[in-house]
């Protein structure tokens, strides 16, 4: 099925940018574009797009305040928030108001097709840099629940999921917690990024879950990865 994209940001080159990327997927359609939060309302209530790709900093209605209008009116529609920011108060803000996805701006075309595939079909997707920071807040209340981190990361490397995934899968798995794009991990590891990405679906298959932030919440909450 052809997944039906508007893009919503105020700086028509990286518009335009964004545009091409995803016109190279033969199963994505670009259906229109907007500057504005107000625009995205109008768009979507003209194309009923199936996924927004929408900055968070415009000049008249920005794009928190857009996702809080459009997933009141329109909750069938699915939004990535594209931003500078990485700090974890921006992300949760932005999941808050219903956002299914998270990239920074300094996303590689990967990472943006990967996105909007993930949030099309219904999981969400955050920047890898921004599961990194969302972890590392994690570990600060762990280690503040614990009296300290080197008990705690002793504990997790004793847990490892071996019963369920291969030593390989694992180490993608951390490498996902870390925050490391494909790319990294397959320099990492000296592994291609298809090999990658095999590793990651067969994670997400054998773990259950739609996504690799999912992925990783899990592993966290289960004590399969360290939280470093």
């Amino acid at each position: 099925m052809m997944t039906k994209i508007a893009i919503i940001d105020d700086h028509q080159l990286f518009r335009e940018g964004v545009k091409r990327i995803l016109e190279f997927e033969k199963a994505f359609q670009v259906v229109a574009e907007g500057d504005d939060g107000s625009d995205a309302v109008n768009i979507v209530s003209a194309y009923n797009p199936d996924v927004v790709i929408m900055d968070i900093n415009m000049p008249q209605m920005n794009g928190i305040e857009a996702t809080r209008e459009l997933t009141a009116r329109f909750p069938d529609t699915k939004i990535i928030i594209l931003s500078i920011h990485d700090d974890e108060n921006y992300v949760t803000h932005a999941l808050q108001t219903g956002a299914r996805g998270y990239l920074l701006k300094e996303m590689d075309a990967d990472a943006l097709i990967e996105a909007v595939r993930v949030v099309a079909d219904g999981g969400c997707y955050l920047h890898p840099k921004v599961t990194h920071n969302l972890v590392n807040e994690y570990r600060k209340l762990t280690a503040g629940r614990t009296g300290g981190g080197g008990a705690f990361v002793q504990t997790l490397e004793l847990r490892r999921p071996l019963h369920l995934l291969t030593r390989r899968e694992c180490e993608v798995l951390q490498m996902l917690a870390d925050g490391k794009s494909n790319r990294g991990i397959g320099e990492a590891l000296f592994i291609s990024e298809k090999t990658v990405k095999n590793h990651v679906s067969n994670i997400l298959q054998k773990m259950n879950v739609n996504d690799r932030t999912q992925a990783v919440v899990s592993a966290i909450k289960n004590g399969w990865v360290e939280v470093r």
